[in-house]
């Protein structure tokens, strides 16, 4: 029953009895208490009018494993390997979908319909080179149905399972396979003999618009947190460009460089932001010089992904 109907109620019984006590009775005192009670919960009713429920919303950031970056292996052939999509990671928990910051990811329902109670590590995606696409149809804040068609959930770990990589492997494999659902897959997983099986995969993948590959140590439990039992390893390219502009830098770098304004060959600008050193930054290179950055791919309109300054080019005699 609502607030405002209790106190009704409440004001009728009191009244009611109010009048045959008077009657009965004959009490002036007992009739003044009576009143003073109703005048009572109509103070209260005010009370419940003019103060608001609180409603205190929490979320639980899910607790997941996070890669640390390529450094050289003593056996690579202990490793699984799989190409590191470009995506938005996602949780789910066995109920909903969530991001890595615990935000609930709204999807059309026919989206997780079929998907097992299990917790599932994983991406969302859609294809190579559609991480903007991605982004934008996971961030609308109305549900695109149209877009959600070309979105998959791939996964790439168990959170809860007790079993080695190897083992999560297969348990991955058989949750794919017997879910009758087209929008939950499994990243491919596989393995090399020596480390120049690892160059080609790695090449093959840039070379083809991929962000990179990940490693995982077929002998590790999953680990919440930050762990070298996976690894991250991307292919950085290079470029040059010439610098137009100097941007001035804040805070810390008040009065130094901030970012080159530059412009490739092709007629691309961009800026550029990090890997100066203080002392480059002091002395940053000259406008109309050419510098060599490095990066990570590049988007759909040519531009480089975070590109970083190297060096300025060797100037040949």
């Amino acid at each position: 029953m609502g607030s405002y109907a209790a106190v009704f109620v409440l004001k009728l019984i009191l009244m009611f009895t109010l009048s045959t006590t008077v009657f009965a009775l004959q009490d002036p005192s007992l009739s003044n208490k009576l009143i003073n009670s109703a005048h009572s919960i109509d103070s209260i009713a005010g009370n419940v009018k003019s103060s608001p429920a609180t409603i205190v919303v929490t979320k639980s950031i899910p607790q997941l494993q996070h890669a640390k970056t390529y450094q050289a292996v003593d056996d690579i052939t202990k490793y699984w390997l799989s190409e590191k999509l470009d995506g938005m990671r996602g949780y789910w928990n066995g109920t909903e979908l969530l991001s890595r910051q615990g935000n609930k990811i709204y999807t059309p329902k026919w989206f997780t319909q079929y998907w097992p109670v299990t917790a599932m590590d994983g991406e969302l995606w859609m294809a190579r080179g559609q991480f903007q696409a991605t982004m934008s149809c996971v961030r609308k804040k109305y549900i695109d149905e149209q877009c959600w068609k070309s979105v998959r959930f791939m996964i790439f770990d168990l959170p809860n399972h007790a079993g080695t990589f190897t083992q999560r492997i297969s348990a991955m494999r058989h949750i794919t396979r017997k879910t009758p659902s087209k929008t939950l897959a499994m990243i491919p997983q596989f393995t090399v003999q020596n480390l120049t099986q690892l160059t080609q995969q790695l090449n093959d993948i840039v070379i083809n618009h991929g962000e990179g590959m990940m490693l995982h140590l077929g002998s590790a439990h999953y680990h919440r947190g930050k762990t070298s039992n996976i690894l991250k390893l991307k292919k950085h390219q290079d470029g040059e460009a010439t610098v137009i502009a100097h941007l001035a830098g804040k805070g810390k770098y008040t009065n130094m460089l901030g970012a080159l304004k530059v412009k490739t060959a092709q007629g691309l600008v961009f800026k550029i932001g990090s890997g100066f050193s203080d002392q480059e930054r002091a002395n940053p290179p000259a406008i109309g010089s050419i510098i060599t950055y490095q990066y990570n791919g590049t988007t759909l309109s040519g531009l480089p992904r975070f590109a970083r300054y190297w060096r300025v080019r060797a100037v040949t005699k």
